[in-house]
């Protein structure tokens, strides 16, 4: 298979991907529906907890979730971007995320902001990609300025997009310096940069008297419909990855042999059908998860089941990403919170971007990863008020910041490969 045609397949890839979320939000509600739901989704703050199944309707979340994403691979292809690991990994936790907090109208302006910082550096935009699509996480500040608030809509509407300019404006450079201080071990790192600058914003319109939207949709009861198409959407990706590769698993096993910790991008060293075969494997694994501990499968978990299968072109695997799991269920055992509490459904998730830490030191310190982060992550989100969609990222970074120094001083596993 040459350069083009695998070039072309990964396009064609995601591209069959996000038209397979539009096709199934349009068999979900009528048009009419599906139309009323999209305005409520764009013209409403987006603060977490905000699934758009609740906000909208399961249809409308469904088709923001596809048009926001074949937009976004739209903007990769003009720019003739290569699609890697991480660009994969950022395809599908865009998508995951339009499910709950990112939108046809909130987006553009962070994605806007890291354009000009591009400009301002004299710089080609496809080196600041990467931190330009995940830096969406912190897309809901364009939202809770332009819409949740008092504010006549002339001057709020363009004060919510200056905002969005200027957070992605300085995710960029931001990102590429917060990485040493967890040092590559927590996989979402502009989540934890967008959770710093999301702080810094949210002390200052606070100390304005400007206080942001509180809110928490979750819906429930939609686990067996999202359960087929799910269970289905991953089988499809698996089998593909399969024929692909030759009708074989072959290479497997050398993906699950990686740590994990960034940057370990699994199409460039093991190919696009071995990866297609990992996120088909990890999406399962996840979605089975939110069934077996009676969670509820809505737009905030699928996102995550979504982040994850993404990242499972970018460092995650079954086995670093169990460890977690284990910990966070472990956690709901001894702590206050029960496992499928909807704050710790999405810490097991997202929590995930630690498993660096099993793939690196051992199983062992994954659970003890995900003990933590379970603690971590219910106490950083008034931080930044909900406006960084990404709020397992910025715990991750902080546990991660603290748990490296002291598993480094206990040595590390020499079984942990």
């Amino acid at each position: 298979m040459n350069k083009k045609s695998v070039f072309d397949t990964k396009y064609i890839f995601v591209v069959v991907f996000s038209i397979g979320q539009i096709i199934f939000g349009l068999t979900q509600n009528s048009i009419y529906e599906i139309l009323t739901g999209m305005v409520s989704i764009i013209t409403q703050p987006s603060s977490l907890v905000t699934d758009y199944i609740g906000l909208g309707n399961m249809g409308a979340a469904f088709v923001n979730s596809g048009l926001v994403t074949l937009i976004c691979i739209l903007l990769l292809y003009k720019l003739k971007q290569s699609l890697n690991g991480p660009f994969i990994a950022a395809i599908f936790t865009i998508s995951g995320f339009a499910l709950f907090g990112k939108n046809l109208f909130n987006v553009w302006f962070v994605l806007l902001g890291a354009y000009a910082y591009s400009r301002f550096k004299k710089d080609k935009f496809n080196k600041f990609l990467i931190p330009a699509l995940f830096g969406t996480a912190i897309a809901p500040a364009v939202s809770e300025i332009a819409f949740g608030n008092t504010l006549p809509l002339t001057i709020s509407l363009p004060l919510g997009m200056i905002c969005g300019i200027l957070l992605g404006f300085v995710i960029p450079p931001l990102g590429s310096s917060l990485i040493n201080v967890h040092h590559g071990f927590n996989l979402y790192n502009i989540g934890f940069t967008a959770g710093m600058t999301g702080l810094i914003f949210v002390s200052i319109i606070r100390s304005f008297g400007y206080v942001p939207t509180s809110q928490f949709i979750w819906t429930s009861g939609n686990n067996v419909t999202l359960g087929i198409y799910i269970f289905g959407l991953f089988g499809i990706i698996l089998i593909t990855g399969f024929l692909l590769n030759g009708k074989s698993f072959k290479n497997y096993k050398n993906l699950l042999d990686y740590s994990g910790r960034l940057i370990t991008d699994f199409v460039q060293l093991e190919g696009f059908p071995v990866s297609l075969i990992n996120i088909g494997v990890t999406g399962i694994i996840s979605t089975m998860y939110i069934l077996l501990i009676n969670g509820d499968l809505n737009g905030p978990t699928i996102g995550g089941i979504f982040t994850i299968a993404g990242f499972s072109a970018f460092g995650k695997h079954p086995k670093n990403i169990l460890p977690v799991f284990l910990g966070v269920f472990i956690g709901s055992l001894l702590k206050v919170f029960a496992i499928n509490d909807p704050a710790i459904q999405l810490a097991a998730l997202f929590g995930t971007a630690l498993a660096p830490i099993a793939g690196e030191y051992g199983w062992h310190w994954g659970v003890v990863a995900g003990f933590v982060h379970s603690s971590v992550v219910l106490n950083v989100g008034y931080l930044h008020g909900g406006l960084n969609l990404y709020n397992n990222g910025f715990a991750a970074g902080l546990a991660a910041a603290v748990l490296i120094p002291i598993i480094e001083m206990f040595g590390k596993d020499d079984d942990s490969k």
